[in-house]
């Protein structure tokens, strides 16, 4: 971690329209010793939504973090709730700043217990505090070796299509849940088949559907781009369906920002980006396109501050409406923040 931060304090931005107001719909908050000794806590996250946008709410997504040691298989996930909600408390007090951190929870669990799954959505919401807003099953698969997290949780690479697992899926919904999707952007299409079967369950999509660059996908960028567009056109014809704005600084986009001597500047990841961030928001409207940082995986290329610039230069032109939806009211509408709290 020291070298990625004297890499990124050689790149210091201002903040662009600190007046803003932004909900970050995904973060993480972890400490995942001692599998690698790298640890992201509301302190870490603080200082880096420091510089200087107006942060004023935040959504944590699922990571793995604090399962419980003891009990039951399936309701280890319910620690990480346990977790996230007193980290939630310490921001609501007022000590840590303005910004409500975790003001909605997405945790995990596993859909594939199916009918069974509902035990456990039931213990997350009890664990939330009034914050827990649903779950997101990662279900990223490619059958390239070369490709990351190609055995994690979807070693079927076609787990929506698994009557069980959807047997668990339909749980989500009498619940008042939501489910964050995490796919590569070949999955497009199964996505869409299971928004369809469950045209009552809230889905966002992460990432814009993760664009892959690396591995078998390198150096297919315009081919990919074609076939990404079309399915994300299709999938926006559910109306069901979000989408998230950003992930685009994670490695396996493979636009290499994280390889270059000085980090890159919001005008060269704005440019970057902006093709795929535009489509997202023609395609499926401000009312349901979120921008997201997905951090600290982003940070592996840019600053927060200097990837929420590059946001809103991509969004400079747009209406005071428009940005109002796609900064912070998207994404507090979508998790319903500031609903049924304790605190």
């Amino acid at each position: 971690m020291t070298e990625l931060t004297d890499w990124l304090s050689q790149r210091v931005e201002t903040a662009l329209e600190p007046e803003l107001a932004i909900c970050d719909p995904h973060h993480h908050l972890w400490d995942h010793r001692p599998t690698y000794v790298y640890r992201y806590l509301l302190d870490d996250f603080l200082a880096d939504i420091g510089g200087g946008h107006n942060v004023v709410s935040t959504v944590f997504l699922e990571c793995e973090a604090f399962y419980r040691a003891k009990g039951e298989e399936a309701m280890k996930p319910v620690g990480e709730i346990e977790f996230v909600t007193g980290m939630a408390a310490m921001s609501a007090s007022g000590l840590y700043g303005k910004t409500q951190i975790a003001a909605a929870i997405v945790g995990f669990a596993d859909l594939r217990l199916g009918g069974a799954v509902r035990d456990v959505l039931v213990a997350e919401i009890a664990a939330g505090g009034g914050r827990f807003r649903g779950i997101r099953h990662a279900t990223a698969h490619d059958p390239d070796s070369g490709i990351l997290g190609a055995d994690s949780t979807n070693p079927n690479g076609d787990v929506f299509s698994d009557q069980t697992f959807r047997e668990g899926f339909a749980q989500l919904a009498p619940l008042g849940l939501s489910y964050d999707s995490w796919i590569y952007h070949p999955q497009i299409p199964q996505l869409i088949d299971l928004a369809q079967a469950f045209p009552e369950t809230p889905i966002v999509l992460d990432h814009v559907g993760g664009p892959l660059g690396i591995g078998p996908y390198a150096g297919r960028r315009d081919e990919i781009f074609s076939a990404w567009a079309r399915d994300m056109s299709n999938l926006a014809q559910c109306p069901n369906v979000h989408v998230k704005l950003g992930g685009l600084a994670m490695k396996l986009t493979g636009f290499g920002h994280h390889k270059m001597d000085q980090p890159p500047s919001s005008e060269v990841l704005a440019g970057d980006w902006k093709p795929y961030l535009m489509h997202c928001i023609e395609a499926f409207g401000p009312e349901r396109c979120m921008f997201e940082s997905n951090f600290p995986v982003d940070k592996a290329s840019c600053a927060y501050t200097t990837l929420w610039n590059a946001f809103k230069i991509v969004a400079a032109d747009f209406s005071a409406d428009d940005k109002t939806a796609l900064f912070h009211d998207t994404a507090a509408g979508f998790y319903r923040i500031g609903e049924n709290q304790d605190d």
